[in-house]
């Protein structure tokens, strides 16, 4: 399924784009804020191909799509008005209360950034590395320009949180960025550089460092949001455009720093204190607490409370014990899931235990947790054995973050500080963590789904083979000529895995597609790069020509179909020119799948080598016939 169906889907299921009051994204989920949640469908969505899990957590409406989340956000942006801060929305609802409100303000002001954080997170843990083992010396000017780009991010978070908070409490963004960037200006920090006495008519202002800070510009920027609220209905709106902005900047640039960021700092600094303690007492402890609770704190959307601790404590400290005890949870559900691509016979299970393993090692658990392990049960309660065990360890060994980033295989940089002190132990964590994980996986075993799959390919299915033979729903018809290609050959996994359902590929060898029997076209891309017709017994076909062929924008193809036209088998649907997009570096191998799948017993392929159009190329199935 393209990102653009995909996107358009997301949002009818979740009530249209009236009902959605805000979106943001992490690295694997859509997180919305909808006005009603029950207009929202969670069953469809949960059926829908492409999405991995749906949750409601913290006042948010969280849409799990795993690594395609930037470009399922980016098409939403596309087809919609959601992302536009600018367009008129109808009057939002009411916020979340309590902690779940909480975890709604946190994760809408950090999600946006970590993606960046993670990218400067590695640079500046590469350089870490760089320097202590004397590959760069820090005053060369090749390190200063490459930590500058791995620094900067962090020394100017509160500008980037001003724009995150403003946008979640509906301020104006600019004015944030300015009351956060007179927090920083050259004067204010040289004034506490030294240690000259500061007042603000004749009240004394205690100066603290707040670059890299979090929660001061959070307070400032939703008092600030509040009061362009009041100013802008109290002024009137000949004046209320720059007024209001002055009236702001005077109030809110001292009073952050007389109130605000004083609190902040304190506030922070106490969290930090606190969390360095309990480590103190019982590293070991403290470790296999937070190497057990990660996945499950992410299950609910309550970790979203300790990343500000996390970016704070490298603020305040330089370094953050808390988090490496985190990444052994991240190492062992990623080992559970590897357990069960050993341990099952399932050929579906184990491709998609296989990808899930391997985006898990890069931080991206999701797919695995919310695709595999939760659903098998005791692959997760393995994964939380192997985390808390792996968690111990590091925790004992001591292991700092000194930069912030998603814990994962490219992130482990972050973690090598002077010396590589804690360093050894991370990595004997991680590594302890994904065996114990895979080997009490496979172990404890799991209810295998293979023994009904595998029914039909046995030699005992041959009865039941013939009786489904009596009930043939559907024959489809080949929509191009060219080259069988078995689906698990496609370079797509969300095709070659079958997670789109049943189906086979050709290889086009003339840039025609016809419909493959009587019916009606559903789906008539706008990059005319796939399409969609359901025949008039039901089966319905997804044609999609060529891999990642969206990318094209339409270019080399020529559709001569809407979506609602009756078509009869044979009829020209598409044209596409296969030189043109081949040349352009994209593969032409076209997938035909039966979107339905689940609908029928059986979807054999009839063809084999080359293949003519209009030749007999599946059969479809339901066995309804037996009953």
């Amino acid at each position: 399924m393209s990102q653009e169906k995909l996107a358009k889907e997301i949002v009818e299921l979740v009530g249209g784009e009236k009902n959605v009051e805000s979106l943001v994204h992490c690295a694997t989920r859509l997180r919305f804020v909808l006005k009603d949640d029950a207009k929202a469908d969670k069953a469809k969505l949960e059926k829908t191909e492409g999405i991995i899990a749906v949750k409601e957590n913290g006042g948010q409406f969280q849409v799990v799509v795993g690594n395609k989340v930037p470009e399922v956000y980016s098409a939403i942006g596309q087809i919609s008005n959601i992302l536009d801060d600018s367009s008129d929305k109808e009057k939002p609802r009411k916020a979340a209360k309590g902690l779940g409100g909480i975890i709604d303000i946190i994760s809408s002001i950090f999600a946006p950034l970590l993606g960046v954080m993670a990218g400067a997170g590695i640079l500046k843990g590469l350089l870490l590395i760089a320097s202590n083992i004397g590959w760069l010396e820090t005053t060369e000017t090749t390190y200063k320009i490459l930590y500058a780009a791995a620094d900067s991010l962090f020394y100017f978070l509160p500008l980037l949180l001003a724009v995150t908070t403003a946008r979640k409490f509906q301020g104006n963004m600019f004015v944030a960025m300015t009351i956060a960037g007179a927090l920083i200006y050259p004067s204010i920090v040289a004034l506490k550089a030294e240690g000259t006495p500061t007042d603000f008519f004749g009240i004394p202002v205690i100066l603290m460092n707040y670059s890299s800070t979090v929660i001061p510009i959070i307070l400032a920027v939703i008092v600030m949001s509040k009061l362009e609220k009041f100013f802008n209905k109290t002024l009137h709106d000949s004046v209320k455009n720059f007024v209001t902005p002055l009236f702001l900047l005077v109030i809110m640039v001292p009073l952050t720093l007389l109130v605000f960021g004083p609190f902040g700092v304190y506030v922070g600094n106490a969290i930090a204190a606190g969390l360095v303690a309990a480590f103190g007492f019982s590293p070991l402890l403290a470790g296999a607490v937070m190497g057990a609770s990660w996945q499950l704190l992410v299950i609910f959307g309550i970790h979203w409370g300790l990343i500000p601790v996390f970016i704070n404590n490298v603020a305040v400290y330089g370094q953050d014990g808390v988090k490496p005890a985190a990444t052994a949870s991240i190492f062992a559900q990623t080992g559970a899931a590897f357990g069960v691509m050993l341990k099952t016979k399932n050929k579906k299970l184990k491709t998609l235990a296989g990808s899930s393993t391997l985006t898990a090692l890069f931080g991206i658990t999701e797919p695995a947790i919310y695709g595999v392990t939760l659903p098998l049960k005791r692959p997760f309660i393995a994964g939380v054995i192997g985390g808390a065990v792996g968690g111990a360890i590091i925790g004992q060994a001591g292991t700092l973050a000194f930069a912030s980033g998603a814990p994962g295989l490219l992130t482990l940089p972050i973690f090598y500080g002077p010396g590589g002190q804690g360093f050894p132990g991370l990595i004997l964590g991680i590594v302890v963590s994904f065996v114990v994980s895979a080997v009490l996986t496979y172990i404890m075993g799991f209810k295998d789904p293979v023994e009904e799959e595998t029914k039909t390919e046995s030699a005992a299915s041959t009865e039941q083979s013939v009786r489904a033979a009596d009930a043939l729903d559907e024959v489809v018809f080949s929509p191009i000529e060219g080259t069988i290609v078995e689906l698990s050959e496609v370079p797509d996994p969300a095709f070659a895995s079958g997670a789109m359902g049943k189906g086979i590929a050709i290889e086009p060898a003339v840039g025609r597609v016809v419909a493959p029997f009587d019916g009606t076209v559903t789906v008539a891309f706008k990059k005319k790069h796939a399409l969609a017709v359901v025949s008039d017994t039901g089966a319905e076909i997804l044609v999609h020509v060529g891999v990642d062929t969206v990318k094209l924008d339409g270019q080399h193809f020529t559709s001569h179909i809407k979506e609602g036209d009756r078509v009869r088998a044979g009829d020209l649907l598409l044209e596409f020119d296969i030189a043109q997009i081949k040349a352009a570096g994209y593969h032409t191998v076209t997938p035909i799948i039966v979107t339905n799948s689940a609908n029928y017993e059986e979807v054999i392929p009839q063809a084999k080598g080359n293949v003519h159009s209009q030749e007999m190329l599946l059969k479809l199935y339901s066995g309804k016939g037996q009953e």
